[in-house]
């Protein structure tokens, strides 16, 4: 299992939200390519980056820190937050991201999922937010009524290199992942999912792992901020 350190850039700075609310963002780090490199030298494998204001904006807005983070570090990365339209894919991807994360625009605008996944394959992950099992777009600002499962299987066959879940309601609050939830959907699609929102503690990334081998790895931030995760210790037990 991967374990991905998760850089959240708002206003250009390295940040934690707590289920998702802008206006409950801690600033960790007011250099997020610092970060990156912390995290890239104590042996990452990639790192998981999120544009919130460009979720929001429905376009890229934190673009300076992370070309810097491309720049600086050698470690893979994958981007996600207001990636709505192919020229976007492209650009970041000809700038050096190892793979993006389409999330609002896999519920709008599925067929972009697909030509993206066929123009650059392993490249492209789909981004699943869910409050209750329903999936959450625009920066977790507006709920649907898709279901979780629904919208993963849709992309069965697109070729997707991975499906991205994350429980909002666990996010930031340091109360564990949704474990249940986590394992339901990685064995209900034979795409690989990334657990995300809530992993605080080495004890959930051992129950993350036990999901099997449907679960391609977790996404930890706050955690590994607040040092509530030593990151040698999971990037061992994720190994192992």
């Amino acid at each position: 299992m991967i374990l991905y350190p998760a850089i959240d850039l708002k206003d250009g700075n390295a940040v934690r939200l707590i289920k998702g609310e802008m206006d409950q963002a801690t600033v960790f780090n007011d250099n997020p390519a610092a970060q990156a490199m912390e995290f890239a030298n104590a042996g990452c494998e990639w790192l998981h980056l999120v544009d919130l204001n460009g979720a929001f904006a429905g376009e890229p807005v934190n673009a300076a820190p992370v070309e810097e983070i491309l720049k600086q570090t050698k470690v893979p990365a994958q981007l996600g937050g207001g990636i709505r339209d192919m020229a976007t894919i492209e650009r970041w991807l000809d700038r050096g991201l190892a793979r993006v994360i389409l999330g609002t625009v896999a519920v709008e605008n599925p067929d972009l999922v697909r030509e993206a996944a066929r123009a650059f394959p392993g490249k492209v992950a789909v981004g699943i937010d869910a409050r209750d099992g329903r999936v959450a777009t625009k920066g977790w600002a507006e709920e649907t009524d898709v279901m979780v499962t629904d919208l993963a299987k849709s992309f069965e066959d697109a070729g997707v290199a991975a499906i991205i879940y994350t429980d909002i309601n666990r996010d930031g609050a340091m109360q564990g992942p949704n474990v249940q939830a986590t394992a339901d959907l990685a064995n209900a699609v034979s795409i690989p999912v990334i657990a995300s929102g809530g992993v605080s503690s080495l004890e959930d990334l051992q129950a993350l792992k036990n999901c099997g081998a449907a679960l391609n790895g977790a996404i930890s931030g706050r955690a590994l901020y607040d040092g509530a995760i030593d990151l040698s210790d999971a990037l061992t037990l994720c190994r192992a």
